[in-house]
C-alpha cells in the first residue's frame, strides 16, 4: 500500500536475517520440514496447555505446572538452538524423502552435500542433551510430594539431578544469549560455595554452603529455578507471546505499519514521525526493540533516505523507536511483569508507572525529529496512492481493539493472564473481518506454535536468573552489596542528597554496564536483587527503584558500544554502527535522564503517577520542558541555530528542571531564559539592516543607476 509497498535496499539482507543475527532473544536454528513440523507440534500443544491452565489450574499447584513447563521448553531450547561445537545431524528414518528437499532437487537449489551443508538440525549431541532435560525435568514428579517434602534433607539421587539441571540451564542459557550471563551464574555458584572461606571481617563473607545445599536450593526450592523469573515467563510472557502472534499473523502488524505511513504524509518531519509512531504500535506486536527496529528499518529505510536522512541519522530514528517500543504500555517487556511480581501489584499499576515516562520518551523523539528534518533540510515524500489514515482506520481500526480491551479487563479486576487471553481470543474473532487474514485452523495452528517457540530463550533467561536469585537469596548478597554501594557513595560526602546522587549514578552505570552482556531480563532480575537494596536503604521507595532499573536495563539496546538495536539499524541503512549508536543515544536522551528524576526527589515520584493529579501534571509539564531542552541542547536548535553558550545554558536548564524541586526549577528556568534571550541576541546581531530609501539610492548610484 503505497509507501508501504516501498521496496528495500538492493544487496541488503532480510529483515528475518538482520534479526536473526541481532536480536539477542531469537531461535537460532533453520530447521528442515520435518523437525522445524515436530518442533511445532510440540509447541503447539505447550500454548494449548498454557491456556488450558489459566482456567483450569494444575491440581497440585504452581511448582508442578512450573515443572511441566519447563519439561517441554527445556529440550526443545537444545533442538531449536545451535551449540558451540557443530555435531552433523541425525539422518533419521523419516528423513528420507523429505519433502523439501524433494522440492529442492526438483528446483535444481541444492542436492547432495549442498543440502547437507545447508541443514541446520540437531545433531545427535542435540538430541541427547533434549533427553536428559527432559528426564531431568520429569524427575520430581515421579513422587512429587516426597519431593518437596525433602528439600531440606536430599537425597543423593536429588542432589545429582539438581547438578544435572544446573548445567543443562547454564548450556541452554548460553545456546540462547551466549557466554556472559552463564559465566555470571557460575560466578554466583563459586561465591555460595567458596564465600565461607572469605574474611569473615569483610561485608561479603557469609556462613558458606555445600554442594548438597546449593543443589537442593535451586532445584527444590521455589528460590531457584522454579522461582518467580520462571513462573513469569510461563504464566504471563508466554501469553503475551501468543497474543502477539495472534497480532501479527491476523494482519494487525501490516495495518499498524500502514496506518503511521498514512496518518504522517507531506510535511518535511513526516518519515521521522510516521517511524516514531510505526515503531511504538509494532512494537506492542514483536515485544523485542531490535526485532522492532529491524522489521521497521526493512519498510522504512528507504523512506527515510529518499526524505534526505543520513545512513546514520535514519539508523538512529529506527533504533530509538524500535526500544521505545518495549517502553511503553499496552505491553512494555517482559521485565514489567517481574516488576508486577516483585511488588506484588497488578500489572495494570506498572502500566500505569509507565505512562508519564512514555509520553515523555516519545516527546523528545518527536522534538529530536523536528529538528534534525530542519537541520538536514529533509524533503517531504508524498505518495498519491497511499491510502488516507481514515479509509485505514474505517477498515482495519478494529485491530486497536484487542490492545484497549486489556487494559479494560485489567480495570475491571481481572488478572493480566486472564485478561490477554480474552483479548487474544477476541483478536482471533476479529480476523474474520479481512479475508486475507482471517484465522484459519492452519493460520490459528501457526500462530499457537510461534507463540511458545518465541518465548523459549526467555525460558533458558529466567531460569539462569533463578540460580542468582537462589545465591542472593541463600547467602544475603543483596543486603552485603548495598551496603557496599552506599558506603563507596558516602565516600564522596557526608550530604544525603550527594550520597543519593551518587549511589544512583552508580547504579545506572552498573545497570547499562550489565545490560551490555545480558539480555534485558537478565539485566533487570540481577539488579532487582542486587542493586535495588541500595536505593531502598536511601529511601527511595520500591516502584520507583524497579522502575529505574527497569529503564536502564532497557536501555541498555541503545547504549555504545554494543547497542544491539542501534548495530541492527545500522546494518539495515549500511551507517557507521558506532556513529549510529551515537544518534540512537541522542534520540533516547530523554530516557536516560527521566528516571532520576523519580529517584532523587519527592516530587519526582509522581512522575509514576503516584501522588494526586495536580502533582501529576504539573511534576509532567516541568519535566516535558526539561525534555524540550534537552532537545535543544543536542540537536542544536533554539529559535534558530543555537550556538554553543545556549546549548550550555539548555543543558543546564534541562538538568536542574529534572530535578524537581523549587529552587532547582527556578535556576532552570532563569537558564533556559536566558538561552532563549542570548539566541535572540545573536539572530538580531547576524540579521540584515533594513533597505532604507537611502540605502537604496546609494545601491543604486553604486551601480551606476540614476534614482529615479
Amino acid at each position: 500500500m503505497g509507501m508501504v509497498g516501498a521496496p528495500s535496499v538492493p544487496a541488503q539482507r532480510t529483515a528475518d536475517e538482520l534479526v536473526a543475527e541481532f536480536d539477542q532473544e531469537r531461535p537460532a536454528r533453520k530447521l528442515s520440514p520435518v523437525v522445524s513440523a515436530a518442533v511445532s507440534a510440540v509447541c503447539a500443544v505447550l500454548s494449548v496447555f498454557v491456556l488450558y491452565a489459566i482456567f483450569f489450574p494444575v491440581a497440585k499447584g504452581g511448582q508442578y505446572y512450573l515443572t511441566l513447563f519447563l519439561a517441554a521448553t527445556l529440550p526443545l531450547i537444545f533442538l531449536t538452538h545451535r551449540g558451540t561445537v557443530r555435531v552433523p545431524a541425525l539422518t533419521l528414518p523419516w528423513r528420507r524423502g523429505d519433502a523439501g528437499e524433494a522440492e529442492e532437487e526438483a528446483t535444481g537449489a541444492a542436492t547432495g552435500a549442498d543440502r547437507a551443508a545447508q541443514r541446520d538440525d540437531p545433531g545427535w549431541f542435540d538430541w541427547m542433551l533434549a533427553a536428559c532435560a527432559l528426564a531431568v525435568c520429569l524427575y520430581p514428579l515421579l513422587e512429587f510430594d516426597a519431593f518437596i517434602e525433602r528439600r531440606q534433607l536430599p537425597t543423593s539421587l536429588d542432589v545429582a539431578m539438581g547438578i544435572a539441571m544446573i548445567m543443562l540451564v547454564l548450556e541452554a542459557c548460553r545456546r540462547t544469549t551466549g557466554w556472559v550471563l552463564p559465566a555470571f551464574c557460575t560466578a554466583f555458584l563459586l561465591y555460595a560455595y567458596y564465600g565461607g572461606l572469605l574474611p569473615y571481617q569483610w561485608s561479603l563473607a557469609h556462613g558458606g554452603f555445600d554442594i548438597d545445599a546449593i543443589s537442593a536450593h535451586f532445584f527444590m526450592s521455589t528460590d531457584g529455578v522454579y522461582g518467580v523469573p520462571l513462573n513469569v515467563a510461563a504464566t504471563y510472557i508466554v501469553l503475551f507471546t501468543i497474543f502477539g502472534a495472534v497480532l501479527d499473523i491476523s494482519g494487525a502488524g501490516k495495518f499498524f505499519i500502514d496506518l503511521s505511513f498514512a496518518a504522517f504524509r507531506g510535511s518535511r518531519s513526516a518519515p521521522g514521525r510516521t517511524v516514531t509512531a510505526a515503531g511504538f504500535l509494532l512494537g506492542t506486536v514483536s515485544g523485542s526493540g531490535t526485532a522492532t527496529a529491524v522489521s521497521l528499518g526493512s519498510v522504512a529505510w528507504p523512506v527515510l533516505r529518499k526524505a534526505g536522512y543520513s545512513k546514520e541519522a535514519g539508523g538512529g530514528v529506527l533504533a530509538a523507536a524500535g526500544i521505545g517500543a518495549i517502553l511503553s504500555p499496552p505491553t512494555l517487556g517482559a521485565a514489567a511483569f517481574i516488576i508486577a511480581e516483585y511488588l506484588k501489584t497488578s500489572y495494570l499499576t506498572v502500566l500505569l508507572y509507565a505512562l508519564v515516562p512514555t509520553l515523555l520518551y516519545y516527546l523528545g523523539i518527536l522534538l529530536a525529529v523536528e529538528i534534525d528534518a530542519r537541520k538536514h533540510q529533509a524533503r517531504p515524500v508524498v505518495d498519491d496512492e497511499a491510502t488516507s489514515a481514515w479509509r485505514l482506520l474505517g477498515r482495519f481500526g478494529y485491530h486497536f481493539l484487542s490492545l484497549f480491551m486489556i487494559i479494560g479487563f485489567m480495570a475491571m479486576g481481572l488478572p493480566p493472564f486472564r485478561a490477554v487471553v480474552y483479548a487474544t481470543a477476541l483478536q482471533f474473532l476479529l480476523s474474520f473481518l479481512d479475508s486475507r487474514h482471517r484465522m484459519t485452523p492452519r493460520r490459528l495452528y501457526a500462530a499457537l506454535a510461534e507463540g511458545s517457540r518465541s518465548v523459549l530463550p526467555v525460558v533458558a533467561t529466567c531460569a539462569a536468573a533463578g540460580i542468582i536469585v537462589a545465591v542472593v537469596t541463600q547467602t544475603g548478597l543483596g543486603l552485603n552489596l548495598a551496603s557496599v554501594i552506599v558506603d563507596a557513595a558516602g565516600l564522596f560526602g557526608d550530604n544525603a542528597t550527594v550520597e543519593l546522587v551518587v549511589t544512583v549514578i552508580f547504579a545506572a552505570l552498573a545497570v547499562s554496564v550489565l545490560g551490555l552482556a545480558v539480555p534485558v531480563t537478565a539485566s533487570f532480575i540481577i539488579s532487582a536483587v542486587i542493586i535495588a537494596p541500595a536505593l531502598l536503604s536511601l529511601g527511595v521507595s520500591t516502584p520507583e527503584a524497579y522502575m529505574f532499573i527497569f529503564y536502564y536495563a532497557v536501555l541498555s539496546e541503545v547504549s555504545p558500544p554494543t547497542a544491539l538495536a542501534a548495530a541492527a539499524a545500522a546494518a539495515i541503512t549500511g551507517g557507521n554502527p558506532m556513529r549510529t549508536m551515537v544518534a540512537t543515544w541522542k534520540y533516547s536522551l530523554p530516557a536516560f535522564l527521566v528516571p532520576f528524576a523519580f529517584v532523587l526527589t519527592d516530587n519526582g515520584s509522581q512522575l509514576l503517577g503516584t501522588g494526586s493529579l495536580p502533582g501529576v501534571l504539573w511534576t509532567t509539564a516541568v519535566s516535558a520542558l526539561a525534555v524540550a531542552a534537552l532537545a535543544a541542547a543536542t540537536g542544536g536548535r533554539l529559535l534558530g541555530p543555537a550556538g554553543p553558550a545556549e546549548r550550555a545554558l539548555c543543558v543546564i536548564a534541562a538538568l536542574c528542571l529534572l530535578y524537581l524541586e523549587p529552587a532547582a526549577i527556578t535556576a532552570g528556568l532563569i537558564a533556559l531564559t536566558l538561552a532563549v534571550g542570548v539566541r535572540l541576541v545573536r539572530r538580531r546581531q547576524h540579521s540584515p539592516a533594513p533597505r532604507t530609501a537611502h540605502g537604496l539610492q546609494a545601491e543604486s548610484v553604486t551601480e551606476g543607476h540614476l534614482p529615479s
